[in-house]
């Protein structure tokens, strides 16, 4: 195992280094949590690619093919086309908005009053998206080094927090373009095809497993709807999607670039159920489905590619971890800590002073993910919560308000606090894995958006020719001139400070 040491060290000293190079780039707000809206299209595809495939998509794609064949590619299938529906039909927009985070979007669109609440459904979100990241990291570092549970968290977690700390968002961008150029050529081009070999080639696969192993939808039709729901719908709201999006140098780099991390998605998924049914020919009785990725690696590989296979699967965790940190604490600073002290996002001081703050709320936000890393143990109902929560509660506002111009501010926020209180006590009702409480959740944000918005006056004209020009990345004082000089009559509703970007 020497050699593969010594690739797994070279690949963690990369990422530090990475990070060290990116704290010199990082002199403004901008450069700091958007990589000052920069990444031209072959970087911004490698690191949309690199967030939204991590360990859940590596090491659980590659158990659902164990325990359900080709049909097990839907969970990351369903992410692949959540990414796709959002560039095609959504990021360019996003792009033109020049914000931070999505609450910010929410209070551009709605007035400005709905930012602390989805702020804080939001933080929620990317904190457990970041613990279940880092929990992962004691599957792979046991794999590597035989460590114990909390030494494994506090390593990978020690090394996310100090490259994202140092460099944010053109650290995070670095480290996860080689992440993804690690992921594409250990699990695509070594793998896949190793693992293909071993098993006796497709025709041997099929002779040996049951037909259901090669139906389309033989994981079901309903868990299929319920991965659309969760998986698909969550590509689409994301912080830490939306906060990707907003690093693109212009709207058609977010919605092409997005387009090719998309499709990449869905062959990332076809690949990792071909490599999990792979593995149920080699081992069919392993004691759970999520260890046959470590199993053919570790079982089949030769030395050298083993290292190297195993780092694609420490990347594809630390890229999600660190898209998630960075997210948690920028909405932690932005839209809640800085809107709680009274102060608007963006004019708190000179942008050095803001670099320092975001830096400190990343550290901070680093270190309770280690600490409720090592106290939590069942990541899948972690994660299950967390993106219950993020559908439940701000699907509805964040969509309806790009689609639903008689949406309004207190629609939204009944929304979003019905949708989330329903997703909570449905979750308590029906159990946390259940399928019930994101579709009932769902179903009564919906609700509760249509009837508030038409019971209520609607959203004041001057800010919704704000948003309109925003969303077209026009000039916001031309735009009101042009509507008639509805600014002038009423100054107040102009677009607040937390969104000027």
């Amino acid at each position: 195992m020497a050699v593969d040491y010594a690739v797994i060290v070279v690949y963690l000293a990369g990422m530090l280094a990475m990070g060290w190079w990116g704290m010199r780039r990082a002199k403004s707000k901008s450069e700091f949590l958007v990589a000052g809206r920069r990444l031209g299209p072959w970087m911004y595809s490698g690191t949309m690619a690199a967030i939204v495939l991590g360990g859940a998509s590596t090491i659980g794609g590659v158990g659902l093919g164990y325990k359900y064949g080709l049909s097990g590619a839907w969970m990351v299938f369903t992410i692949g086309l959540g990414l796709l529906a959002l560039s095609v039909f959504f990021s360019a927009r996003i792009a033109r908005l020049k914000v931070y985070t999505v609450s910010e979007m929410l209070d551009l669109r709605y007035g400005g009053r709905a930012g602390v609440i989805s702020g804080v459904v939001m933080w929620a979100y990317t904190l457990m998206l970041a613990v279940t990241s880092t929990i992962a990291y004691a599957t792979i570092f046991d794999v590597l080094f035989d460590l114990p549970r909390t030494v494994a968290i506090v390593l990978g977690g020690a090394i996310v927090v100090a490259y994202s700390t140092l460099g944010g968002m053109w650290s995070i961008t670095l480290t996860d373009m080689v992440q993804f150029v690690v992921k594409t050529i250990g699990v695509l081009i070594l793998l896949l095809p190793i693992a293909v070999i071993k098993a006796g080639g497709f025709a041997e696969m099929k002779a040996q497993l049951p037909t259901e192993y090669f139906a389309p939808l033989g994981i079901g039709g309903e868990t299929i709807f319920t991965y659309v729901l969760i998986y698909t719908f969550g590509m689409l709201i994301g912080q830490d999607i939306w906060q990707r999006v907003f690093t693109a140098r212009t709207d058609k780099v977010a919605k092409w670039g997005g387009t090719v991390a998309g499709t990449y998605c869905l062959v990332y998924a076809l690949a990792g159920a071909v490599i999990g049914t792979a593995a149920k020919v080699l081992y069919p009785k392993l004691p759970s489905a999520d260890d046959a990725f470590a199993t053919i690696v570790k079982d089949e590989l030769p030395m050298g590619v083993r290292g190297l296979v195993l780092a694609a699967a420490l990347a594809a965790v630390m890229s999600t971890s660190s898209g998630a940190l960075i997210a948690c604490a920028t909405v932690a600073n932005n839209d809640i800590w800085s809107r709680l002290r009274g102060l608007a996002t963006g004019n708190g001081g000179e942008e050095h002073d803001e670099v320092k703050g975001n830096r400190l709320f990343i550290l901070l936000m680093g270190v309770a993910t280690i600490v409720i890393a090592i106290a939590l143990n069942d990541v899948v109902q972690a994660l299950t919560v967390a993106y219950n929560l993020l559908v439940g509660g701000l699907l509805v506002p964040i969509l309806g308000g790009l689609l639903w111009r008689r949406g309004t501010v207190q629609g939204a926020l009944a929304a979003v606090t019905v949708g989330g209180l329903s997703v909570i006590g449905l979750m308590w009702a029906y159990g946390i894995l259940a399928n019930e409480p994101v579709y009932y959740g769902l179903l009564a944000s919906l609700a509760s958006y249509v009837i508030v918005s038409l019971a209520t006056r609607p959203t004041d004209a001057a800010v919704l020719v704000n948003w309109r020009a925003r969303l077209a990345g026009q000039d916001p004082e031309a735009a009101r001139a042009a509507e008639g000089g509805e600014a002038d009559e009423t100054p107040e509703k102009t677009v607040p400070a937390a969104t000027t970007g």
